[in-house]
């Protein structure tokens, strides 16, 4: 049906971020033929990031994001994907599993009934999957990720946990017994595609639209540390849940973002786990069973005595003064980390394209490689007294990756200035490892 209108064209991979396709395109027999949405709209997350920044530093004087914030955010949204290397997702398997065991009725896959049913339904259990991730501190754990940059714009949209998709699941699993998993796995992907567009300060009011549905003004108080801002909004594409949930805010005071106590890392998996790591010294902190037990499965910041969610007297106060942690770090260092972000761009994208092709073996290594680099990034953004250690392993690894052809340049003829390129990156990293060791053993002397 969806395959005679050309699904795969960029008019629809468009549309689809601002949900803007019909039924007739975007229906399918079986899961096999659904496109891969989400993948397709890669160009069209650079497109918008890249006109953000230019409309926002003509409209503002000043850059919308910081290098350090968005290399973090889509290193962050690089991690999140890594599991669909080696297995499904873990929404789509669980939902195909109950379909196919334990389906109760089957809804016609071809009919717009069936269609516009889905879309109430996926963002219907959007928004519960939302809302318990804030109301329950061991989801929180995972969804923390997305809400800790103290930015908001187009590159936090990309700030997306690892962990939180091997528990979201469980949430859409009813709707498989009567939606056909075909019908589900176009508007899983639509519902978190136009999710991309809201997250930004440049669109300040739509109008009417404002009642029905989710918008850069209201998800802008859904990413608010202040008070009125906390545990609001959850909407998905909808925001009629939260006017009908009592969970609505509306936009007033200045917007202060991030976590009510920011970390001030762009360290990627210490931004991605530091969460869990606090959850289990808390609950050790506690005699009582009970006690530990409700640390993970009550609100983050409970406490005995309190309610389940807890309460708000402990949270720093938001004066609307805040400065977002920016360190200053040497433009060289700026140009280095760039680069060598964009070479594990072009790695992490070639991953994918060729995962079927390449061993298991292979595809962790490569994981691992990808991880590596993006930690040892992170350290150099830091300056850490680590880095360079880090930094030169990650450089033996990568020269010896390039050598067997585990890794290319983007750019063929490149493929030479490359090579030459991170080989003196690793001379540089060695000849700093050696000058700390030597300064460590002469003030041990």
């Amino acid at each position: 049906m969806a395959g005679a209108v050309g699904s795969g064209s960029a008019s629809i991979g468009l549309r689809a971020m601002f949900m803007m396709v019909t039924p007739n395109e975007s229906s399918f027999q079986s899961v096999e033929e659904v496109p891969q949405y989400v993948q397709q709209a890669t160009p069209f997350f650079v497109g918008l990031m890249l006109l953000e920044l230019v409309v926002g530093a003509m409209m503002t004087g000043r850059p919308v994001v910081t290098l350090s914030d968005g290399l973090t955010s889509i290193s962050a949204g690089m991690i999140s994907r890594l599991p669909l290397l080696v297995m499904r997702g873990c929404e789509l398997s669980a939902y195909m599993y109950v379909w196919n065991h334990f389906r109760l009725l089957e809804l016609p896959w071809d009919s717009a009934w069936t269609w516009w049913l889905t879309f109430l339904g996926v963002d219907f259990c959007y928004y519960w999957v939302h809302r318990l991730a804030h109301e329950v501190a061991i989801f929180w754990a995972a969804h923390q990720v997305h809400h800790s940059s103290e930015y908001y714009n187009l590159t936090t949209a990309l700030r997306q946990s690892l962990t939180q998709q091997f528990t979201s699941w469980i949430f859409y699993l009813p709707m498989a017994l009567a939606v056909p998993p075909s019908v589900f796995a176009v508007h899983i992907q639509l519902n978190l595609l136009y999710q991309f567009w809201i997250h930004t300060e440049l669109i300040r009011d739509l109008g009417p639209l404002e009642w029905v549905f989710n918008t850069p003004k209201h998800h802008r108080v859904h990413h608010g540390r202040n008070l009125y801002c906390i545990d609001k909004n959850y909407g998905g594409i909808l925001i009629v849940w939260d006017r009908l949930f009592g969970t609505f805010a509306a936009e007033s005071d200045k917007v202060i973002y991030g976590l009510v106590f920011p970390i001030k890392t762009f360290e990627i998996l210490h931004v991605q786990l530091h969460y869990y790591v606090y959850l289990w010294k808390k609950s050790k902190f506690y005699k009582a069973l009970s006690n530990k037990v409700s640390t993970f499965i009550k609100g983050p910041s409970w406490k005995p005595g309190k309610p389940r969610l807890g309460d708000h007297v402990d949270n720093p106060k938001v004066t609307g003064k805040e400065v977002p942690h920016d360190p200053n770090w040497p433009l060289s260092f700026q140009v280095y980390v760039t680069f060598h972000f964009l070479l594990v761009l072009w790695t992490y994208h070639e991953l994918f394209e060729s995962k079927m092709m390449l061993s298991q073996l292979t595809l962790l290594g490569m994981t691992t490689y990808i991880l590596l680099t993006l930690t040892s990034l992170g350290f150099i953004i830091e300056q850490r007294p680590s880095s360079a250690f880090l930094e030169a392993i990650r450089c033996v690894i990568m020269v010896t990756l390039l050598r067997f052809n585990y890794l290319r340049s983007p750019i063929p003829l490149l493929s030479v200035p490359t090579e030459a390129f991170v080989s003196l990156s690793l001379l540089y990293w060695a000849l700093q490892s050696f000058s700390q060791l030597f300064s460590i053993k002469k003030k041990a002397d």
